[in-house]
């Protein structure tokens, strides 16, 4: 039997994690965390998130994803600190393009992994 362990969802619960707990910080707490605003911390945390998802991704063979998890990221990247509109759109429209890949080739790979299985 093939044990295997899925990173992804544990990357991604402790990037998340980290990037609530920032934006909580700045919300409740205090305007700024070492000099900085706590939601371009934020963001640039689930960015790095999304980047470690595309080391990964690339470590496993998986190019498609890694290259569909650093477009997001950079996307998130440019988001972070954007102050101007086609920063923003740039950033947005990065973030889109990855996370639409993503989501259509996870909901194609699990209907594929679900036919595969027999019918019990």
């Amino acid at each position: 039997m093939d044990d295997t362990e899925d990173v992804q969802g544990t990357v991604i619960g402790i990037g998340t994690i980290g990037a609530i707990a920032l934006y909580a910080y700045g919300r409740f707490a205090g305007e700024t965390l070492f000099g900085a605003d706590p939601t371009v911390l934020a963001i640039t945390v689930f960015g790095a998130t999304f980047a470690a998802l595309a080391v990964l991704h690339g470590a496993y063979g998986r190019r498609d994803f890694a290259l569909a998890h650093g477009v997001a990221a950079v996307g998130l990247f440019l988001l972070a600190p954007a102050s101007s509109g086609s920063q923003i759109l740039g950033g947005y429209l990065l973030l889109l393009a990855g996370g639409l890949y993503i989501a259509v080739v996870t909901i194609r790979v699990r209907r594929e992994q679900q036919e595969a299985e027999p019918a019990g």
